[in-house]
């Protein structure tokens, strides 16, 4: 099995996909030997030597967990987080087996999407339990192809788990990365002489939603990947501590860039208001500058009372050019004023 980091397998299938039925693997010595066998012949391949089952549900009823939850002597507590929804991302340890909820980001048309992912890990079984087909498990399963020779013997279904966590881990860095490009795009408006307002308000504030949203999910798999780490607990052979250790750095820079990315919206926010300021500013100062210019003819026109007959004097001709010059002159400066963004 290649470095499941290596594999760049799309972690998404299209929007149309249909739930798909459950899917089986197992291995013996390291290489698969069967997949997709019926739910029910789980416990049959366990009692064999030198196994690794794999069954993956997609969006299962509770009666859908019940076949499997016999056979692995699932917790009911356990079962019911599995199948409820909006769990938050976390570890539970149980007799035998751990339980594990985690989050798969995307990112589409600017928002934010969170898949959920829940998983079962014995010494020698993983069940995945997927919300819904919004991740494939398809790029799991190649990663696991595309590995070089790890002895599953050696590391049981941890190494499986830990296929899942990588991936999981990637798509989230792939997530801030998106995130970061969209405040870059921010920034270049926020300098841009348009300065469209409204556009910058609304990517803002979907940013600050999403990035919210992602570091909500993000922070606590420090914690799920630390307890996997953690020797005395003995969840995972010694022999992936490297391989987590690796994704738990992963986690830090996930957490570290989304609290990065929060300090620079905000800091984006407060050069807006201060950017938006200062136009304004600029506008009055014009707008005042050429009122005041206008102000002194007129004062000194009115001190006298000044008068003087002109073309169209007391007549209604004139009432109608100088009723016209006014309107064109103040739909003119109505223009000007908008194209120079001062309305």
């Amino acid at each position: 099995m290649a470095h499941p980091s290596e594999a760049g397998a799309e972690p998404f299938p299209p929007d149309e996909a249909v739930v798909p039925p459950p899917r089986t693997r197992v291995w013996r010595a390291g290489r698969l030997e069967a997949h997709d066998f019926p739910v029910a012949e789980v416990s049959d391949y366990l009692e064999q030597k030198d196994t690794v089952v794999w069954v993956d549900l997609c969006a299962p009823q509770r009666a859908d967990l019940r076949v499997i939850s016999d056979e692995l002597g699932l917790d009911p507590v356990a079962v019911e987080d599995a199948v409820s929804r909006h769990e938050r991302a976390k570890i539970d340890r149980y007799e035998g087996y751990a339980f594990l909820n985690v989050y798969v980001p995307r990112i589409r048309d600017g928002d934010l999407e969170l898949h959920e992912v829940s998983a079962f890990l014995a010494e020698r079984a993983l069940v995945t339990v997927r919300q819904g087909p919004g991740f494939d498990i398809d790029a799991l399963v190649r990663r696991w192809d595309e590995s070089p020779g790890v002895d599953l013997g050696e590391t049981g279904a941890g190494y499986l788990l830990y296929g899942l966590l990588d991936l999981v881990v990637d798509l989230q860095l792939d997530a801030v990365q998106a995130l970061d490009d969209e405040a870059d795009d921010v920034e270049s408006m926020i300098f841009d002489e348009a300065f469209p307002v409204r556009e910058i308000q609304r990517r803002s504030f979907r940013l600050r939603k999403n990035l919210v949203a992602l570091r909500r999910v993000a922070l606590p798999m420090r914690e799920v990947v630390n307890t996997l780490l953690r020797r005395d607990l003995r969840l995972v052979a010694p022999a992936l501590a490297p391989y987590l250790q690796d994704v738990y750095d992963h986690t830090l820079r996930v957490g570290e860039w989304t609290d990065g990315l929060r300090d620079l919206v905000a800091n984006l926010l407060d050069t807006r208001i201060a950017l938006q300021g200062n136009r304004m500013n600029e506008v009055m100062k014009k707008v005042t500058s050429w009122a005041a210019i206008i102000a002194v003819p007129t004062a000194v026109t009115g001190f006298y009372g000044q008068n003087v007959p002109y073309p169209g004097f007391s007549s209604h001709a004139g009432f109608i050019v100088s009723s016209v010059i006014i309107v064109v002159c103040s739909v003119a400066l109505y223009a000007v004023f908008k194209f120079r963004d001062w309305l």
